[in-house]
């Protein structure tokens, strides 16, 4: 599943091309996920301009200049698509018409891709957010007695981050992510929220260096820790593997367990 670097691509890059253009129509080929009908969606965004498209959380959000925002979310296997005119992609939910030809389609074989008319405003900050600093992580982690990895990827603590980004941020505190969260010394919290800032954002620039232009998928040479066909990091550490709330969770014995 993409998460909150991948996104943060997607969104620039899918701005880059269709900002300023007008959205022609938009067709729904899946309609069991939509939260309005198809003539609602149709007369909420045919011939709007698109503004941008923001990431939110684990969502994307085109936005329209007549106020209206069409919310994605991707799930495990969704796809966004570029296509000239005519859409050939299979697994289609969603095609959007752009001016000049250009075309945008959602797919999902899984058909679990959901996109959402003007989705609700979410209470649960992005983990991005100004908020979300030092004083935010002292007072979850002092509430909780999960392990912290849990904590992290709990979509109504913090939003945006998943299974793979959870671990690489913990490798670089040095931190279990099965340590209990109310257990992890303030300084080392410090350590956590620092490395939380830098992992995201060096992802994003990797991601970009890696696939300028890229919309979809997901880039994961750069990892340190969450690679799955490996036994050992670039620095010669043994990856272990173990379950952790049912996903698989990968780690170093060189980081510290608080419990």
């Amino acid at each position: 599943m993409p998460e909150l670097p991948d996104l943060q691509v997607f969104s620039q890059n899918i701005t880059k091309v269709l900002e300023g253009c007008t959205l022609l129509k938009v067709v729904v080929i899946q309609t069991k996920k939509l939260n309005v009908s198809t003539d609602e969606l149709s007369e909420a965004l045919n011939n709007a301009k698109l503004k941008d498209v923001i990431r939110d959380g684990k969502t994307l959000q085109f936005r329209f200049n007549n106020s209206n925002v069409l919310g994605i979310h991707l799930m495990l296997h969704g796809q966004l698509k570029w296509f000239e005119l005519e859409n050939p992609h299979k697994f289609t939910i969603l095609e959007m018409h752009f001016e000049n030809g250009k075309g945008l389609a959602l797919t999902d074989f899984q058909k679990a891709a959901t996109p959402t008319l003007n989705p609700d405003k979410s209470n649960v900050p992005d983990a991005l957010d100004e908020e979300v600093d030092l004083k935010f992580w002292k007072e979850k982690f002092a509430k909780s007695r999960k392990p912290v990895k849990a904590l992290l990827t709990d979509q109504k603590i913090v939003r945006g981050i998943g299974n793979a980004y959870a671990d690489e941020i913990f490798y670089h505190a040095k931190i279990s992510p099965f340590s209990a969260a109310n257990k992890i010394p303030d300084k080392v919290i410090k350590v956590f929220n620092a490395s939380l800032k830098k992992v995201l954002e060096h992802a994003e620039k990797e991601i970009l260096k890696s696939q300028p232009d890229i919309i979809s998928g997901e880039v994961r040479d750069f990892f340190n820790v969450h690679i799955p066909k490996e036994d050992k990091t670039a620095k010669g550490e043994t990856i272990r593997q173990k379950d952790l709330a049912s996903r698989k969770t990968y780690f170093t014995d060189m980081q510290k367990v608080y419990n």
